[in-house]
């Protein structure tokens, strides 16, 4: 099981990564493009303030999948830490269920929001570019997230260590920040 979950994960971790990478290095060469025509040239880009705002949408709902990955998504750890380890096991389990249902549930409702925004056939004021192509990256981020969460919770259910994410459990995590196991 670890093996199948490590080889997707590290299919899903390349695609997060190129996307984000991607993303990024795009704002930053539009948003300099469009500060050297303004500065220079006097003229801005028309469409540029538009594409940094989809770049955004794929940078934070792809970079919600890549921190759940990394275990750098927020946890409130006030009583979890107060716990023994067999109650911190069951509440892993429980938040890593709940919180994959979640994540597939807001995939699914975004599912249903690209469609409306594809009946409607809504398209951008400046690039006149199809919405619901940009926004179909939001489902995407949720899955990938729910995906993440998934695989957390059956690591959990069939290894005694506490996974944060495949290949990061708690104690791996705790030494990498600088705490002591």
């Amino acid at each position: 099981m670890l093996h199948l979950l490590t080889s997707i994960n590290r299919v899903t971790e390349k695609v997060e990564e190129l996307i984000l990478t991607f993303a990024i290095l795009t704002m930053m060469v539009n948003s300099t493009a469009n500060a050297i025509g303004r500065y220079f040239f006097n003229q801005s880009l028309f469409f540029a303030e538009e594409l940094n705002q989809f770049l955004i949408v794929s940078v934070t709902f792809i970079g919600l999948a890549y921190a759940v990955r990394k275990g750098r998504n927020i946890r409130m750890t006030a009583l979890y830490d107060l716990l023994g380890q067999k109650a911190k096991k069951g509440l892993t389990l429980l938040i890593a269920i709940v919180t994959a249902g979640l994540m597939f549930y807001l995939a699914y409702q975004a599912v249903v929001y690209v469609q409306e925004l594809k009946q409607i056939n809504r398209l951008s004021p400046a690039l006149q570019f199809p919405v619901y192509i940009v926004y179909s990256i939001i489902p995407l981020g949720f899955l990938m997230a729910g995906l993440q969460y998934l695989s957390g919770f059956l690591l959990n259910l069939t290894h005694p260590d506490i996974y944060i994410s495949v290949g990061l459990t708690e104690d791996k995590q705790a030494c990498s920040q600088g705490e002591t196991a």
